[in-house]
């Protein structure tokens, strides 16, 4: 299933009010940790699977990147990311992310923020990379965690006053598509336990170098309080993986 609520304009206009859509990637709770798993950017190609804006495309470059190719289904975010963006070696392509097709060898690193729990196969995404990569190259990818996307509420468990009781987890063996609510929509996501995403690395030819769930540090807690939630239950899962 290949979704595009992006181009439906009450979505779009939702999403563009977003802190991390109007603010880039310090907006962006996961940005810090995701940039931390990230190989040294200077002189690579890069290829950017569910660009949206364009923010890490972007960034890429300011590393120094050789080139960046930004893939995204949307043609709203697309437009947003080419106004955004002045710069001939950022590429953006209007493509659904299971429909990509490179040649062989052709990226050193390739990064996906935030997009692959809306496709539903993502073995067969990463036996593509594996193709896409050139040796040595890496695969640096973040996901709703699977503790998240388990129930399709992705809500806590309150009490008779509101109060926020536990973050409730059921079925998390019971992988497939969730009807989940986001920014006052119907959306589906797909929902697969931590060991099918790490397996399906190492399955396609990966060798898994880290894997972080996010565990918010003192002074993510100190600047934003809104943080304590996630010491309480993971919303991120991120991985980075080489092709040796």
């Amino acid at each position: 299933m290949k979704q595009n609520k992006y181009d439906e304009s009450g979505f779009f206009a939702n999403y563009s009010q977003m802190p991390r859509s109007i603010g880039g990637l310090d907006a962006a709770g996961e940005w810090t940790a995701f940039r931390a798993l990230l190989p040294e950017l200077e002189d690579k190609r890069v290829l950017d699977l569910g660009c949206g804006f364009g923010w890490h495309c972007r960034y890429a470059r300011e590393e120094q990147a050789r080139s960046v190719v930004g893939v995204d289904l949307s043609e709203n975010m697309l437009d947003r990311a080419r106004a955004m963006t002045n710069d001939p070696q950022i590429e953006y392509r209007r493509l659904a992310i299971e429909d990509i097709d490179f040649t062989e060898g052709e990226f050193d690193v390739v990064i996906s923020s935030l997009a692959l729990h809306y496709v539903e196969n993502f073995d067969s995404i990463c036996r593509q990379i594996y193709r896409y990569l050139a040796p040595g190259g890496t695969f640096v990818l973040s996901v709703e965690h699977p503790i998240f996307t388990a129930i399709e509420a992705q809500d806590w468990h309150y009490d008779s006053q509101g109060a926020k009781l536990h973050w409730p987890v059921d079925n998390y063996h019971l992988e497939g598509p969730r009807q989940a609510r986001f920014l006052d929509n119907d959306v589906t996501k797909y929902h697969r336990n931590v060991s099918s995403y790490v397996n399906a690395l190492i399955e396609s030819g990966f060798s898994l170098t880290k894997m972080s769930e996010l565990q918010p540090t003192a002074d993510m807690l100190a600047s934003n309080p809104a943080w304590e939630e996630e010491t309480r239950r993971p919303m991120f899962l991120l991985l980075a993986a080489v092709k040796q």
